[in-house]
């Protein structure tokens, strides 16, 4: 469908452009698009690489294992179906800590683990969702995010004077996100006696 509504908005601004006799503004605006596009993600690269590499060096001095005892309390609370020592468990706390640090991109990888671990604990119907998996998917989009690198990197990209201006609301509008989802997820299980 999204896809559908990008090619009538491109199919709409070439009809506009060429009733207005300026056609050639859509190709200079796609070049443009396009420069800025490749720039921005070759930039992305370094931020990226650097959080990774910061994940790694926490991971193997154990950081991630304490955190994932500091935590412990609260998955068991909101994933009572996973065993403790599942590996799903692992890669849900490395994907909930990918995105606390703004890190989406590293995220996805163990969003992908996670679910796939959650899919092997699933003893009904295969292509139902579970209940942890529906609590893992409402997480993973509104975790809280308390450094969001990624924005602050594209900031200092285009010279802002104060990139980590957007630090505190994004906590606070991140925190309202997720305090959300895990209210509606708790409700809706609930509602559909779903556990898990």
């Amino acid at each position: 469908m999204v896809n559908y509504v990008w090619l009538g908005m491109i199919v709409f601004g070439i009809l506009v452009a060429g009733a207005n006799g300026q056609v050639e503004v859509v190709t200079r605006a796609a070049l443009e698009g396009a420069d800025k596009a490749v720039k921005t993600s070759l930039n992305l690269i370094a931020i990226i690489t650097f959080w990774l590499g910061i994940m790694k060096l926490a991971e193997a001095a154990g950081l991630v294992r304490a955190l994932a005892r500091l935590v412990r309390p609260v998955t068991r609370f909101l994933f009572p179906g996973v065993p403790a020592n599942h590996p799903a468990m692992g890669a849900i706390i490395m994907n909930l800590s990918a995105n606390i640090l703004g890190l989406g991109n590293a995220a996805t990888p163990m969003g992908l683990i996670a679910m796939q671990e959650l899919q092997k604990l699933n003893r009904g119907d295969p292509r139902t969702a579970t209940g942890a998996m529906c609590t893992f998917l409402a997480l993973n989009t509104s975790c809280i995010t308390l450094i969001p690198t990624t924005i602050i990197g594209i900031r200092v990209m285009y010279g802002s004077t104060d990139p980590t201006a957007i630090v505190g609301t994004t906590i606070f509008a991140t925190a309202c996100g997720m305090t959300v989802a895990v209210i509606m997820d708790r409700m809706l299980r609930v509602f559909y006696g779903r556990q898990g």
